[in-house]
């Protein structure tokens, strides 16, 4: 019998009793797995597929591949609860400032902690305005870029590389992974960043 899409990304992903995968990059769509290739925008991955309906369903974006879908992943099951949405009121209120970066009205609502990897910021029902922020969609397309990397290689973004005096606020250049680790990166919250700084006369 033919498989599913579910079953061939589920066998390829293979997640662990707590419906956490690995990434899942689209270049293993291959072989008897070619079935999953990106076609128009990922259908077996959306919000109404069978396997989003299972699973929180993940997918990152490229900005160097056209902001492309490039990979996926399994982080838990879905309870309704916890997933990447954002409360209503939360995104009302977000969405009517400015870009923290740019200035720019008609923000998108980001995540202040790029990792999502905080239980409660990932819960509906516990969050709060403060884990997130407006960002225009040129800073947020980079903030994603940086945070992909950072999520690569356990390296947190220089804020020297845009010339301020310093690296970050708090803790140093190695994320350790856990749910406080993005704090003190000047993508986690430029605004407290900036209220950071002392610059020698």
């Amino acid at each position: 019998m033919e498989k599913t899409k579910m079953e061939l990304f589920l066998e390829l992903a293979q997640p662990d009793k707590n419906g956490i995968s690995r990434w899942v990059d689209v270049t293993e769509f291959v072989g008897e797995y070619a079935d999953l290739k990106f076609g128009n925008g990922a259908d077996w991955a959306r919000k109404e597929s069978q396997l989003a309906k299972k699973y929180i369903v993940e997918l990152d974006k490229s900005i160097t591949k056209g902001n492309r879908n490039d990979r996926v992943r399994l982080n838990g099951f879905n309870n309704n609860t916890y997933s990447q949405s954002i409360t209503a009121d939360i995104k009302k209120n977000i969405q009517s400032r400015r870009c923290v970066i740019l200035g720019t009205s008609k923000p998108e609502v980001d995540h202040k902690n790029g990792m999502k990897n905080d239980d409660r910021i990932m819960n509906n029902l516990n969050q709060k305005l403060s884990d997130f922020q407006p960002l225009s969609k040129a800073a947020n397309d980079a903030k994603r870029q940086f945070c992909k990397e950072c999520r690569k290689t356990g390296i947190r973004y220089d804020a020297k590389l845009l010339g301020y005096p310093m690296s970050y606020y708090k803790g140093d250049k190695i994320h350790d992974k856990t749910e406080t680790g993005c704090e003190g990166c000047y993508w986690y919250d430029p605004l407290e960043f900036k209220k950071h700084l002392t610059f020698s006369k």
